[in-house]
């Protein structure tokens, strides 16, 4: 999905590839908030016919999940108030992204060439505000943010619930097991070694907002080595190939008790 560098080489390649679909009560990349206050609907299974597999995926309602972790605001354990962090590079915040404010710069970073290729999200605002949308109005499993370094937006993430997301059909997930997905949004913020400094932030980040979180997961394409590259710098270990929707993934975890030695 993104661009970002990975080991500060020179390829303007993204880091990671496009996000897995986010799939909801309603299909695909529609995660259905719902209503609190209204009755509990029950539990939905959807078969997964597009790859051939006989697994389901299990749909929890968001009152069913609001009412298990004490509210859906805490699916990322209130995300947006994590705060900046100092990184090598600058002060580094992730903020939430505001549709309304910030779609015009996140949709001309998906239609440039590079970025393209890989989250396949190019074409018109609408296209990028039905992807925001999705995760904005949704149980709060999946949220898309701005990297905002030292004042000025440089990049797109979105971190996610691996435990919770259909990515967990493909590897041994445990609770809450926390995805990144990356893009440097700007050409010449790549190929300087940014993306696996950031990188790294951000994966401490998520362990220290998160105390249930023992793992942080990422899963770009095998085959786009610069991504590769620079979640190993940024002290992710490779774990596993699988096989994925649309692309075979090197499945990289950063571990909470490996975070001091890698």
């Amino acid at each position: 999905m993104p661009p970002t560098d990975a080991n500060a080489g020179s390829s303007p390649a993204p880091v990671h590839r496009g996000a897995p679909v986010h799939r909801g009560p309603d299909g695909p990349r529609a995660n259905g908030a719902g209503n609190r206050d209204a009755p509990f609907a029950g539990f939905t299974v959807q078969a997964d016919d597009e790859d051939g597999e006989d697994t389901l995926d299990l749909h929890l309602p968001a009152d069913f999940l609001a009412r298990f972790v004490g509210g859906t605001a805490c699916l990322l354990d209130r995300l947006p108030t994590w705060g900046p962090v100092v990184t090598a590079v600058g002060s580094f915040r992730l903020v939430p992204v505001r549709v309304e404010d910030d779609l015009p710069l996140v949709h001309r970073w998906m239609n440039d060439p590079d970025i393209a290729r890989f989250w396949e999200l190019a074409g018109p605002r609408s296209r990028v505000e039905e992807h925001l949308r999705a995760q904005l109005d949704g149980d709060g499993r999946s949220v898309p943010c701005l990297g905002v370094l030292d004042g000025t937006p440089m990049s797109y993430w979105e971190l996610y619930r691996a435990d919770l997301d259909p990515l967990a059909r493909h590897y041994p997930a445990r609770p809450h097991d926390t995805g990144i997905h990356l893009l440097v949004g700007e050409a010449a913020d790549r190929g300087r070694g940014l993306g696996s400094t950031l990188l790294r932030a951000v994966a401490d980040l998520v362990l220290d907002r998160r105390p249930a979180c023992a793992r942080v997961v990422a899963e770009p394409d095998l085959h786009n080595a610069p991504s590769v590259a620079a979640f190993l710098s940024a002290g992710f270990r490779f774990a596993a190939e699988v096989d994925l929707p649309g692309k075979r993934a090197a499945l990289m975890i950063r571990d909470r008790v490996l975070r001091d030695v890698l």
